[in-house]
C-alpha cells in the first residue's frame, strides 16, 4: 500500500514538472524497488522545496530551484577550448594563476548548501574542475538525503571506494563527459580518455546508478549526434540522461573550437526535439531551452553558480560577482542587485541567435557591472 502510494505521488510529481522526465525515470524507479522508496521521499521533500521558495519569493526572495557549485579548481585533464579555465574556475599551477589555496573546504560547501537547502533549493549540480577530486565527495551528498545531487565528471577519476558507495546513494546522479567517437573525444580530452569514459558509463550501469552523458556540441561533433545509432549505443550502456550544451567561443583559450551555424544550430534543435519524443532518454539542449523558458535562466531564474573560492555568480559561464559566501550569506547574494537587475534586463536574457545570453550583449553586460558594483572573478 505504501509503495503503491509513493508510486502515485511520484508519477504526479514527474509528470508536473515534465511529462518526458516520467516517462523515462519511473520506469527505471520500477526496476530498482530498493531506490523506490527513496525517489519517493525525495519527491515529497522537492514539494516542500518548492512550498519555501514560493514562500521566499512573496517575501520578495527569488530562490533557483538548482544551485551550481563548482566545488573544486582542480582537473587532471586539460581538455581544448576548456571554458571553465578560461573564466578562471579551473586555475593551474602551471599558468601561475593558482587559486587551490583559496578553495572552500568541506566545512564552508556544506554550509553553503545547508542555507541552499533552508532557502528552498533542491538540486545541486556538482562541477569543476573535476568534482571526484575533492575530498569526500559522496559524504557531502550523504549528508543531505533529501536534496539531488547531480555530479558532471569527466569519468577518469572515479576512485574504487566511489564505485562501491554509489548503491547507498539513490540520491546522487552522474553525468559524464564524452565529445563524441574515440577520436573526437581523445582529441579534445586526451589520449586514452574515450576508453576510461566508456568503461565508466558501464560501471555505473551495472551498479544501477541513474546517470547520463554531458555533451559539448560543437561543429567537429554535431552531426554524430544526430546519428541515432550514436545515442542508441550508450542508451545500451545504461545512460538515463543526455546535456547538449552548445560551445560558447572563448578567444583567449588556445585550442578554439567552432561554433555552429544558425542553420546547423536550427537542425541541431530539430534533431534534439526528435529525440526527446521518440528516445527513453531525457534530453537538456542549451541554448534551445533556454528559448522556450524565455530566455536566460541565470540569476536564480532557474540556477545560480557558485565558484570554489565562494564567489556567486549568475551561472557557470559568467564570471561576473558582488558577493562572495565566505563573507556573506546566500540570501544576501540571491539579494544582489546583480542578480535582479540581470533577471529584470529582458534584453540581455535573449540569446540573440547565440548559445550564451550574457556572452551575447558584452557591452549591456559591462555597463551592468559598473552600474551595481561588479567585478570579474578571475582578477
Amino acid at each position: 500500500m505504501q509503495q503503491a502510494q509513493q508510486h502515485g505521488n511520484l508519477k504526479t510529481l514527474l509528470h508536473a514538472l515534465d511529462p518526458n522526465l516520467a516517462r523515462v525515470f519511473l520506469p527505471f524507479a520500477m526496476r530498482h524497488p530498493s531506490k523506490f522508496l527513496a525517489y519517493g521521499r525525495l519527491a515529497h521533500a522537492y514539494t516542500k522545496s518548492e512550498q519555501i521558495r514560493q514562500r521566499e519569493s512573496r517575501d520578495g526572495l527569488v530562490v533557483p530551484p538548482f544551485l551550481i557549485l563548482s566545488i573544486t579548481a582542480s582537473c587532471n585533464l586539460k581538455c581544448i577550448g576548456c571554458y571553465a579555465t578560461a573564466v578562471g574556475t579551473v586555475r593551474s599551477r602551471e599558468s601561475g594563476n593558482d587559486c587551490h589555496g583559496k578553495n572552500l573546504d568541506f566545512e564552508q560547501w556544506h554550509h553553503v548548501i545547508q542555507q541552499a537547502r533552508d532557502l528552498g533549493v533542491f538540486g545541486f549540480i556538482l562541477a569543476g574542475g573535476e568534482p571526484f577530486l575533492f575530498p569526500r565527495l559522496l559524504n557531502m551528498c550523504a549528508e543531505f538525503p533529501d536534496r539531488i545531487f547531480i555530479i558532471f565528471t569527466n569519468g577518469t577519476a572515479l576512485k574504487e571506494e566511489d564505485f562501491s558507495r554509489f548503491r547507498r546513494l539513490p540520491n546522487v546522479v552522474v553525468i559524464v563527459s564524452i565529445e563524441g567517437n574515440q577520436d573526437v573525444t581523445d582529441q579534445r580530452r586526451g589520449a586514452g580518455v574515450y576508453e576510461k569514459i566508456i568503461n565508466t558509463i558501464k560501471r555505473l550501469h551495472g551498479l544501477n546508478v541513474l546517470s547520463g552523458i554531458s555533451v559539448t556540441i560543437t561543429r567537429n561533433n554535431y552531426k554524430y549526434w544526430m546519428n541515432s545509432s550514436s545515442i542508441d549505443a550508450l542508451l545500451a550502456d545504461g545512460i538515463h540522461l543526455g546535456f547538449f550544451i552548445e560551445y560558447i567561443p572563448a578567444d583567449h583559450v588556445p585550442g578554439e573550437l567552432n561554433v555552429l551555424s544558425n542553420t546547423e544550430r536550427a537542425d541541431f534543435r530539430a534533431k534534439m526535439l526528435d529525440y526527446r519524443a521518440t528516445k527513453p532518454i531525457y534530453i537538456i539542449h542549451s541554448p534551445g531551452d533556454e528559448e522556450l523558458l524565455g530566455g536566460c535562466v541565470s540569476a536564480g531564474r532557474g540556477f545560480a553558480h557558485v565558484t570554489p573560492s565562494g564567489d556567486l555568480t549568475p551561472c557557470p559561464v559568467s564570471n561576473i560577482t558582488t558577493h562572495n559566501l565566505t563573507l556573506v550569506s546566500l540570501r544576501a547574494g540571491l539579494e544582489s542587485p546583480l542578480f535582479q537587475q540581470i533577471r529584470e534586463s529582458e534584453h540581455i536574457l535573449e540569446t540573440g541567435g547565440t548559445p550564451c545570453a550574457l556572452f551575447a550583449h558584452p557591452d549591456e553586460v559591462a555597463m551592468l557591472m559598473k552600474k551595481v558594483g561588479a567585478h570579474r572573478t578571475n582578477t
